[in-house]
């Protein structure tokens, strides 16, 4: 049984790691061998220290190893990344790092989320109360584009919380 804990500054590259592997398995029956070798060969975004240093990620571990990683913009409310060790799948993990996500932002006051979705992942979140506001062609930082899903969700805020302005459906859309 996996624990969960916030992610810190150490935490970025062995999530990095497990997500290629996430990414080789996943995606290879939703996309052409070519993009997901690009998306693997991808170097992580320069966006991902900081995201992880401002508390913003939730690592799920077992056995002394990262299994899973969820990460989430603090300040627009996108669900940066979902990502489940292939050999951990089916078990709850992306599940339970996503209801950590939900609560952070509820905390935070973050009432509307988004995300852009691999078409492997959109079910997923679809599962967890995502609506599918649009199929899109995702620009990947590496120049190329792939078709994806833009997803949002409303969450309802705790008695007492003020709502921060949410990013809108014209937010640009992000990562799985």
């Amino acid at each position: 049984m996996p624990s969960y804990r916030i992610a810190t500054p150490a935490d970025p590259a062995p999530c990095w790691a497990m997500r290629t592997d996430a990414l080789r398995v996943g995606c290879a029956t939703h996309y052409p061998p070519a993009t997901v070798e690009a998306l693997c060969a991808a170097a992580p975004p320069a966006s991902m220290p900081g995201l992880f240093a401002a508390g913003g990620a939730i690592v799920a571990e077992e056995d002394g190893r990262i299994v899973g990683y969820a990460v989430l913009d603090r300040t627009s409310g996108e669900i940066d990344a979902v990502f489940v060790s292939p050999a951990c799948q089916g078990r709850g993990i992306a599940r339970r790092l996503l209801a950590g996500l939900e609560a952070m932002a509820a905390e935070r006051g973050i009432s509307h989320l988004f995300l852009s979705a691999s078409l492997n992942a959109a079910p997923f979140y679809e599962r967890a109360g995502f609506l599918h506001v649009r199929d899109a062609l995702y620009r990947h930082r590496g120049g190329f584009f792939m078709a994806s899903v833009y997803m949002e969700k409303q969450l309802a805020l705790p008695a007492g919380t003020a709502a921060l302005s949410g990013s809108g459906s014209d937010a640009p859309p992000g990562r799985r």
